[in-house]
């Protein structure tokens, strides 16, 4: 009987609410469920257990806060060590590992570009772990999860290029195929009292600001100053500030053409199929996992060039990819999709870009470069 390969998998949350989580969850799932791997997963928190994974409690100090990384990187490098793993592959910032995964951009990077913020305690110390893995822990691959990541981390740190290769997040593309677009259209819009002749701008996100509400409304006011008699509606779906940007809706002119659903836990694919274009015009996004999603119901996007999930959108064929703060630019994508026709043809090109970025092609990626590390 063949040895099987000892995998360690680190992350702090496991299987919990998050882009990176769910990312981290798909992808081991999957890994565990080939009888040639005995996986490890290394967290502070996880959600479930599988019968083909072995969990460890990695302990965090979060008092004082600066202690909070360089404590989950040193308890877990401790537990590891005691036993002898073929691979350590991390999703988060610990002082050594074989692989690193970069969910994000260099810390300095995104306290001072993207929060423009002083750097704090906590700060200084996540940076200093980052700079041990990257610099001094031997890592033999880095994964960055979109070409963004890997510009940045490049920029910050001297690192191999033949070390480097991006692995985009997937989907689970039947989640969506498997509903009835018609039913999923009639349910919704009935819901939300949005007429079925209405061309519908879905956006998603946690964080209104971040991810560019203001200036996608502004480009909704401008389309519809083009298009007065035009039926646009607006689709809000997540966490935010409802009431400020209310109020931005009520001075624009456009709050009958504005609707937030707030969030939805469940179902949310129905939402997505009930929709007829998708927009983030994010500040910053490493990727944006929503952004394939919406490719997964036939949804065209529009993304701002901040978004790592640009590398997947060819544009005027499955999407378009504008500058975040271009109002203008927004608002002629949205009038150009204003045809159904040209909906049309875009709404398949994005399909067909979901089916080639599924989660077990990315997992296979990923176990071909285990496969070569551990041959080498």
């Amino acid at each position: 009987m063949l040895k099987r390969c000892k995998i360690a998998i680190v992350v702090p949350k496991y299987g919990l609410v998050g882009g990176g989580e769910k990312f981290v969850r798909e992808l081991t799932e999957r890994i565990a469920s080939d009888h040639r791997y005995d996986v490890h997963v290394f967290a502070n928190k996880w959600e479930s257990q599988s019968d083909h994974i072995t969990f460890h409690k990695v302990p965090v100090i979060s008092f004082p806060k600066f202690l909070t990384t360089i404590s989950f990187a040193w308890f877990a490098n401790r537990k590891m060590a005691k036993m002898n793993f073929d691979i350590i592959h991390t999703h988060d910032r610990i002082f050594h590992a074989d692989i690193f995964t970069m969910h994000g951009v260099p810390h300095r990077f995104w306290v001072k570009k993207v929060r423009r913020k002083s750097m704090s305690l906590f700060d200084y110390g996540t940076i200093r772990v980052e700079e041990s893995l990257i610099n001094h822990g031997k890592c033999r691959m880095f994964l960055p999860v979109s070409g963004i990541a890997k510009d940045k981390f490049t920029q910050e740190f001297d690192v191999d290029p033949g070390k480097v290769q991006v692995v985009h997040p997937g989907v689970d593309i039947d989640r969506f195929d498997k509903l009835d677009r018609k039913i999923c259209r009639g349910e919704i819009r009935k819901r939300f009292e949005i007429d079925e002749t209405d061309m519908v701008v879905l956006f998603v996100s946690m964080n209104f600001e971040l991810k560019g509400l203001d200036n996608l409304m502004a480009a909704m006011t401008t389309t519809k100053s083009k298009h007065p008699s035009g039926n646009l509606k607006l689709l809000v779906v997540g966490k935010g500030n409802e009431k400020k940007y209310g109020n931005l809706a009520q001075k624009l002119g456009i709050k009958d053409n504005v609707i937030f659903s707030g969030i939805w836990k469940d179902n949310i694919e129905q939402i997505y199929m009930a929709s007829d274009i998708f927009a983030m015009p994010s500040e910053f996004d490493t990727f944006g996992m929503v952004v394939l999603e919406a490719m997964s119901a036939s949804l065209p996007v529009i993304i701002s060039d901040n978004v790592g999930a640009m590398d997947l959108v060819k544009d005027g064929i499955n999407g378009f990819v504008v500058e975040k703060e271009n109002v203008d630019s927004i608002s002629s994508r949205i009038e150009f999709m204003l045809n159904e026709k040209n909906r049309e043809n875009m709404a398949k090109e994005a399909h067909k870009t979901a089916t080639n970025n599924t989660w077990n092609i990315m997992a296979d990626k990923v176990l071909k470069i285990y496969d070569e590390m551990v041959g080498s």
